[in-house]
C-alpha cells in the first residue's frame, strides 16, 4: 500500500526521514518501510531521492528482500517519469522476463506502459501477468484484481472486443459504475463540455472511481488482533508461564481472534486486521517499553504497534483466500467457515 495524499496536505519529507529512521530500528521491516519513504518523495516531487532509496534497498543481496522484482519494479516506474525511459524499459523488460509470482509487479510496470501510452505492450504485460496468475484459478484471489481491471481498462482505451477476463473483471466490480463506463475513452472529451450536465456527471464518475482506488490503496486499521502462530505461542508460553491465562490453548487462541474480530464488525467498528507476532519482536517491543514481557497489558500495544509499521492484513479474507491463522485451508473451510 503505498500513500495517495496530495503534497500540499502531509509533508512528505518530513513523512520520508520518519520512515526511514523507523527502518532503521526495525531492520526486519527495512523494506516495507523504504519502500513507503520513496513513495513519499515521489509525490513530493524529489524522484531522484526515491530513486536512491529503491537503490539502497536493491545494492542489498537480492535473497534478503521479501519482493526484489515490486522494488524493481517502482524504480522503473520512476525512473521514466523523470526522463530516464531507456533504463525504465531495461528494467521493465526484466522483469517481464522474470515472470513473478507477485501480481503488485505487474500491475506497476503494465500501468508504467499505459500512463506513457504504450497501450499495446501494456496490454501485453497485463495479459501476461493473468495468464501466469490466474491460468488455473477458479476464483481470482483479491491481490490480483488490480490486474483484471487494468487489462480491461486498456483493452477498452485500445477498442478490443470483450474476452473472458474482461468478463470476469466486470463480475468482480462492485462499484455503482460499470467498468465499461469508467473506462469509456470518450469520457476524456466529456471533460472538454461546455454543457454543466455533462461535466457533473464526469464528476461523479471520477470520485466513484477514486474512492475505489483509496480504499485499496489505504486502509488504516483502527484494532488489530494479535496472532501466535503454534510454535511462538509455545515459546512464549515457555518463557513467560503466567501469560498463559491469557492463552489456555492455541485453539482457543485462534478461536477468540475470531470471535473477537466478528463482535467488533457487527458492532460497526470498519477496518479491523491481524497481526501476528513473534517472541523476539515481542521481547523488543517490550524492552522499548521498559516493561516486562510477563505483563498481559503489553499484548495489545504490542499489537497496535506491529500495525502501525504496515505489518496488518485485513480481516476477514477475501472471498476464496487462505484463512489468517495459518492452516493452508480456504477460509471459507476454516475459521469462516460460520461466517454469517
Amino acid at each position: 500500500m503505498r500513500p495517495d495524499t496530495p503534497a500540499e496536505n502531509v509533508d512528505h519529507h518530513a513523512e520520508a526521514a520518519r520512515l526511514e529512521r523507523t527502518a532503521g530500528l526495525y531492520p526486519e521491516d527495512a523494506e516495507h518501510l523504504l519502500v513507503q519513504a520513496a513513495a513519499h518523495l515521489e509525490l513530493a516531487g524529489d524522484r531522484p531521492a526515491a530513486t536512491a532509496l529503491y537503490d539502497r534497498l536493491l545494492s542489498s543481496s537480492t535473497s534478503s528482500l521479501e519482493n526484489p522484482h515490486l522494488v524493481r519494479a517502482l524504480k522503473a516506474s520512476n525512473l521514466w517519469e523523470y526522463g530516464h525511459e531507456a533504463e525504465a524499459r531495461a528494467i521493465i523488460d526484466g522483469v517481464r522476463t522474470a515472470s513473478p509470482r507477485d501480481p503488485a509487479a505487474w500491475v506497476i510496470v503494465a500501468e508504467a506502459l499505459e500512463s506513457h501510452d504504450e497501450l499495446e505492450a501494456a496490454q501485453e504485460t497485463f495479459t501476461q501477468a493473468a495468464q501466469l496468475l490466474l491460468a488455473d484459478v477458479s476464483e481470482p484471489p483479491y491481490a490480483t484484481r488490480p490486474l483484471l481491471v487494468g487489462r480491461h481498462r486498456v483493452r477498452r482505451m485500445l477498442g478490443a472486443a470483450h474476452d473472458d477476463w474482461d468478463t470476469l473483471a466486470d463480475t468482480i466490480h462492485s462499484s455503482p459504475i460499470s467498468l465499461d463506463e469508467l473506462h469509456d475513452p470518450k469520457r476524456v472529451w466529456s471533460l472538454g463540455s461546455d454543457n454543466p450536465a455533462e461535466l457533473q456527471a464526469e464528476i461523479s464518475r471520477l470520485q466513484a472511481e477514486l474512492g475505489a482506488y483509496r480504499e485499496a490503496l489505504s486502509r488504516p486499521f483502527p484494532v488489530a488482533v494479535l496472532h501466535w502462530p503454534s510454535p511462538e505461542l509455545a515459546e512464549l508460553l515457555t518463557a513467560y508461564p503466567t501469560l498463559a491465562s491469557e492463552y489456555p490453548s492455541h485453539e482457543e487462541h485462534l478461536a477468540t481472534i475470531e470471535a473477537s474480530l466478528r463482535e467488533l464488525a457487527a458492532s460497526g467498528t470498519p477496518n479491523l486486521g491481524i497481526v501476528t507476532g513473534t517472541v523476539p519482536s515481542y521481547e523488543a517491543f517490550a524492552a522499548s517499553e521498559a516493561s516486562s514481557p510477563a505483563d498481559p497489558t503489553l499484548l495489545p500495544q504490542y499489537a497496535t504497534t506491529v500495525a502501525a509499521r504496515g505489518l496488518a492484513v485485513a480481516w476477514p479474507p477475501q472471498r476464496g483466500d487462505v484463512c489468517w491463522c495459518g492452516s493452508g485451508r480456504g477460509y471459507g473451510e476454516c475459521h469462516g467457515a460460520t461466517q454469517a
